[in-house]
């Protein structure tokens, strides 16, 4: 099922603007994220079809299906808790039947630990953006040749190194494998038998060659079969980073010459001040009114240790607040599997499915 096609299904009961927009921290290029509720049509739902979610390619949009969106809620996830108490001009559309979702039923104290742990979730995003930042990947990506080196006397040197010091060509090359010695080879050259050479083109091991008997190898090779397989993964990583990234968001991080996500640690502290929130007055605070603080972390006016420092202090406060809270400690769940069951007959009788 499609977005488009969910939206002619009339099977929504909820639609709202989140994100940014509803925090009250967009700026004038901040996405509009939308985020809903639906019920399957119920010959669906008791089929084989159920679908718990449906979402664009970026999921900026996204739609949970009753069900998920209670199991989420029971987890107490902070991005659907946040569903309960949009501002009213964020919300796009809502079905009596919705207002039954109170958010009294849900708040407990799993909110520590998912919001808590969700925002040092961002914290290691933002750091992971400085990896990126300081160890740039070369476009031009490395051969298996690259990773192979030759044992000479007490050392070893680059294969392509040893190659060129003796002007050989790597097609000319034979490899037979050493037994008993995990990676390594007998490197073989000869002008007149016909090697396999050391390599193929985007392969990703060496190869190896029938030699003569008689022939005697000129050195010993090492391919570093862990140190390549570990430089395609990052190669792989760095290079999907560059192309789904947003490259306005990027630049202002690099400007801010500090080196780590702004944008995620922004996030960081405006869930540890809901998780506060919710600890101490049993409030889920979607819009904020500490948008003039949250924003000067988003424009970079911190040190990163200085952040993380000042994070690590308030989980601290959280294991205080929470211990003195008098919110239930987890939902019921037969409390919700009944309200569960009440919304999807009472939706299934009002629209004749």
């Amino acid at each position: 099922m499609t977005i488009e096609e969910l939206k002619e299904s009339e099977s929504i009961i909820f639609e709202c603007i989140s994100g940014s927009r509803a925090y009250g921290l967009d700026t004038a290029t901040s996405d509009t994220d939308v985020r809903g509720v639906f019920i399957l049509p119920k010959e669906q739902f008791y089929s084989l079809d159920y679908i718990g979610q449906i979402n664009n390619e970026t999921n900026d949009i996204a739609y949970y299906e009753l069900r998920k969106f209670m199991e989420l809620l029971a987890k107490n996830n902070p991005n659907i808790m946040e569903l309960l108490n949009v501002p009213e001009e964020c919300v796009l559309y809502k079905h009596p039947i919705y207002d039954t979702i109170r958010k009294g039923l849900f708040l407990s104290k799993l909110c520590k630990n998912s919001f808590a742990n969700y925002a040092f979730t961002q914290i290691k995003k933002a750091r992971g953006l400085n990896k990126k930042i300081v160890n740039p990947i070369e476009k031009e990506r490395k051969a298996v040749e690259d990773f192979c080196y030759v044992r000479i006397e007490k050392q070893s040197i680059a294969l392509n190194d040893f190659l060129n010091g003796k002007q050989i060509e790597s097609k000319s090359c034979g490899l037979v494998k050493i037994p008993h010695m995990k990676d390594c080879y007998n490197l073989f050259h000869s002008k007149t038998i016909m090697y396999n050479g050391i390599s193929r083109n985007n392969a990703n091991e060496v190869c190896l060659s029938s030699v003569p008997k008689a022939e005697q190898p000129i050195a010993m090779l090492y391919f570093n079969v862990d140190g390549y397989s570990s430089y395609c993964k990052k190669y792989k990583e760095y290079w999907n980073w560059v192309g789904k990234r947003n490259e306005e968001r990027y630049k202002s991080n690099v400007s801010h010459s500090k080196n780590y996500d702004a944008k995620n640690m922004m996030h960081t502290f405006r869930l540890l001040h809901m998780a506060r929130e919710i600890g101490s007055k049993g409030e889920i605070n979607v819009r904020r009114n500490d948008r003039e603080f949250l924003l000067s972390i988003k424009n970079a006016e911190f040190e990163y240790d200085d952040l993380v420092s000042k994070a690590e202090g308030m989980r601290e406060e959280l294991n205080f607040i929470y211990s003195n809270s008098n919110l239930q400690e987890k939902p019921d769940l037969k409390t919700l599997n009944d309200l569960l069951c009440k919304i999807r007959t009472d939706f299934y009788s009002r629209n004749n499915r």
